[in-house]
């Protein structure tokens, strides 16, 4: 076993990374997108999932898509055309989006797949008993993503999540992350905000405080053509400190939820008007740790159509130094954008 631990997503992260890169417990093992250098049985522990950002990962990773993507899942969606905005390189990882939705999408197995809202449920039966042992938000099904008898997979989308496991102690969301399948740099990263965005979001409607994240990996990797391509460990930077929360009580939550989510929905259309942008850029009635998020998606969209001043007019109003950094990171991959 494992075992990587520490304070913030970024310091758990470089641990994973340093241990599977040095090769001393990570052997090779063949898969269908290559040969991977991989850990089996991995410990992850976040002691504040709300230092949820991993800034260590070479190339930066990209927040606005990070950011997408757990409203997307929030929204119970399955849609490919929105999250395809933020991330021109998924439908490489996910060919079954060609039909218009991805088989896998976390969103809306959580929310819909199953015939039961199972945020919604954890909410209730964590209220009603909060010293339940019960609660388990499941993600796989084996009626749609066990392979054929044959071991062929029935989808490009197979989830690498399995299901996440929900605990109150001390007044206090604990949240354990179960993964089949993780991708040290095109999947952890992300994960860690996906889920803990989940932890810290429940634990407002809950009226508890966040506590730990745990994370177990059953086969961590990394593929051999991303290193070939330049994925690595970034130098040691100075600890930067998310200074939002995204912990609301339901009645506000949801209707800030529904407004990021629309407006990231605006932010996503091909027929976006600059003052259309500007007014959202403008707007500053959501909470802050919200207004950020959606500032950082503002930049990520206006970077995309190659709007230059539109940039940096929605970035310099971040007052996130945890995203001002991530944005930083990702923009030098873009210099000429």
């Amino acid at each position: 076993m494992n075992n990587f631990e520490g304070d913030t997503a970024d310091e758990v992260w470089r641990q994973a990374a340093q241990a599977l890169l040095s090769g001393s417990k990570a052997e090779k093992q063949d898969s269908r997108d290559g040969p991977t250098i991989e850990l089996l049985h991995s410990n992850l522990y976040v002691r504040n999932p709300r230092e949820r950002w991993v800034f260590s990962r070479h190339p930066g990773m990209n927040p606005a898509f990070a950011i997408a993507e757990a409203f997307w899942i929030l929204s119970g969606r399955n849609d490919a055309k929105f999250i395809n905005f933020w991330n021109r390189e998924l439908p490489k990882y996910a060919a079954d989006a060609d039909a218009g939705t991805y088989h896998g999408a976390y969103g809306f197995r959580i929310r819909k797949q199953f015939g039961i809202d199972q945020l919604e449920r954890a909410l209730l039966a964590l209220s009603g008993k909060p010293t339940s042992r019960q609660v388990v938000i499941q993600i796989w099904d084996p009626r749609s993503d066990f392979p054929a008898e044959d071991g062929s997979e029935v989808s490009k989308d197979v989830p690498c999540n399995i299901c996440s496991m929900l605990k109150i102690r001390d007044d206090r969301l604990e949240w354990t992350q179960v993964m089949r399948s993780n991708d040290i740099f095109r999947g952890l990263p992300h994960n860690f905000v996906q889920f803990t965005m989940l932890q810290e979001i429940l634990a407002g409607w809950l009226g508890v405080e966040v506590g730990a994240y745990h994370h177990v990996s059953d086969s961590l990797h990394v593929y051999e053509k991303a290193l070939d391509e330049g994925f690595n460990i970034s130098p040691q930077q100075e600890p930067v400190v998310n200074t939002d929360s995204v912990n609301l009580p339901k009645n506000i939550s949801d209707g800030v939820i529904r407004e990021v989510t629309a407006t990231l929905e605006k932010l996503s259309q091909d027929d976006l008007q600059v003052e259309t942008f500007k007014h959202i850029c403008m707007a500053n009635e959501l909470p802050v740790g919200y207004r950020n998020l959606l500032l950082i998606t503002a930049a990520e969209s206006a970077r995309r159509r190659g709007w230059l001043t539109e940039i940096e007019y929605a970035a310099s109003q971040c007052t996130n130094t945890a995203l001002n950094l991530l944005w930083k990171n990702w923009r030098e991959r873009w210099p000429a954008s």
